[in-house]
């Protein structure tokens, strides 16, 4: 007898929660894709998204802006978020490559020009 899952597509959406106890992409990671797709989510709507809590994201937040890779602008009552895509990962695997690599390829229309 054949076992069909209820969703079959392979549209994933952030608030899933994962099938398995790991995941390719960090929190970090994850931090990065949401403010690639809004540059001014709230830190509460990060957290939702991700599946950590608000103080994890602001950790993640200051790790970022602190490691170059996040630029924090305030503007008026909300915060806007500047990704700097030209800066290379940090683990030595992928130090060749550049942050804006990894957002382009998790972007939900695919690279940047395709």
């Amino acid at each position: 007898m054949a076992v069909s899952s209820v969703n079959d597509s392979h549209d994933v959406s952030l608030h899933e929660e994962p099938a398995a106890s790991w995941t390719f992409l960090t929190n970090h990671s994850h931090v990065l894709i949401c403010l690639r797709r809004d540059p001014q989510m709230r830190v509460r709507d990060l957290a939702d998204a991700v599946g950590i809590t608000e103080r994890a994201v602001q950790g993640i937040v200051k790790d970022l802006e602190d490691g170059g890779c996040l630029t924090r602008h305030r503007e008026g009552r909300r915060n806007r978020y500047v990704i700097t895509d030209d800066r290379p990962m940090r683990h030595r695997v992928e130090r060749s490559h550049v942050v804006g690599e990894l957002l382009d390829a998790m972007a939900p229309e695919g690279p940047a020009g395709l």
